[in-house]
């Protein structure tokens, strides 16, 4: 060691999440997908529910909330995705479990949001909260990482636009979120302000395919560009 260095030892967590992340990248065959989205719906729909909310609930919704029904709700549209490989078959799961990506002092979890598909907006949204900060205190239960079969991970807070992560096994598929930002589009002909979000898909190519993967991101783009679809 040279002068200044600092042996760092690994907590537990940290030891599993490098084995886990090790297995993931030496065993999966990644394979990544990405689309853009117009953001601008999502944020007016945002801004409708947490008026609404405001005189009733007082639950604010995020912009994380929304994405996770849409990834629920593309879930439920391509269900191949929501599978794990099992050496010489493929499970396909009969529930929706969403993991969702939090980071901690010591690494990240992923606690779950178990038979998301049967949950309402405002039962999502809760939840998330509670996990999120309860995970944050180290309160989580570890029943309470089981039953994910995909992850979404969501940088945008810290100011990602773009980026691909690392499948949370047995998944087969984790969706990675960037965050708003404002640029130039083209529109009937015309260049015009807009609100972009990047949406990044990384797939186990044992279980998913290139056309299914597309499929699946282009659904969620699709509820993402018309919120309402998914608020019936």
């Amino acid at each position: 060691m040279g002068v200044g260095d600092q042996r760092i030892e690994l907590s537990s967590l940290r030891r599993i999440i490098a084995e886990r992340l090790l297995t993931s990248k030496t065993t999966i065959p990644h394979f990544y997908l990405h689309t853009e989205a117009d953001a601008a719906p999502l944020m007016e729909i945002r801004r409708q529910i947490n008026l609404q909310a405001e005189a009733t609930h007082g639950n604010k919704y995020t912009i994380n909330d929304l994405v996770l029904k849409a990834v629920i709700g593309a879930m439920q549209a391509v269900p191949s995705v929501n599978a794990t490989f099992g050496g010489d078959h493929i499970l396909q799961y009969g529930e929706i479990g969403v993991a969702v990506a939090v980071a901690v002092e010591d690494g990240l979890v992923t606690p779950v949001v178990k038979n998301a598909a049967a949950k309402s907006l405002l039962q999502i949204s809760r939840e998330v909260k509670d996990l999120a900060a309860r995970a944050r205190e180290g309160k989580l239960l570890p029943n309470e990482f089981d039953g994910g079969t995909i992850t979404v991970s969501n940088l945008g807070a810290h100011g990602i636009q773009s980026f691909d992560a690392i499948i949370n096994p047995p998944q087969a598929a984790i969706i990675s979120v960037g965050g708003i930002v404002e640029k130039p589009v083209v529109v009937d002909g015309e260049i015009l302000p807009g609100l972009r979000l990047d949406l990044g898909l990384s797939c186990d190519h044992r279980v998913v395919d290139g056309a299914v993967g597309a499929e699946f991101l282009t659904q969620v783009k699709k509820l993402i560009e018309k919120p309402a679809l998914m608020l019936v």
